[in-house]
């Protein structure tokens, strides 16, 4: 039986422990910050019995999705590259929207 999993202890222990270092611990960090996104607007969907995106999802996003998209250039890997770099324009393009919504509703009570 140990003939079975000391190839993929061995994998595990390589990919785990030998590649660790400050990259893939800010790997991590931003992937943490980017799952933290599902986790509020699952929250915030469940006190309001409906489904809502609060303003926390898109800067969670964002600051995830930022981190992400550095990681990924460092590891050089071009699809994670376009896909987190084509979702930092839409985060920031939704957090325009909202800024821009704010200031119409605060010009309006003016």
């Amino acid at each position: 039986m140990s003939e079975l999993f000391a190839p993929l202890l061995e994998w595990f222990r390589v990919v785990f422990v030998e590649q660790f270092n400050a990259w893939v611990l800010l790997g991590f960090v931003a992937q943490a910050c980017f799952t933290m996104r599902f986790v509020v607007q699952w929250i915030a969907s469940e006190r309001a019995k409906r489904s809502v995106v609060p303003i926390a999802f898109w800067f969670f996003s964002l600051f995830g999705g930022g981190m992400l998209f550095i990681y990924a250039i460092q590891r050089q890997d071009p699809v994670f590259i376009a896909g987190q770099g084509m979702g930092l324009i839409i985060y920031i393009r939704n957090l325009w929207l909202i800024a821009n919504e704010r200031k119409a509703a605060m010009a309006q009570t003016d």
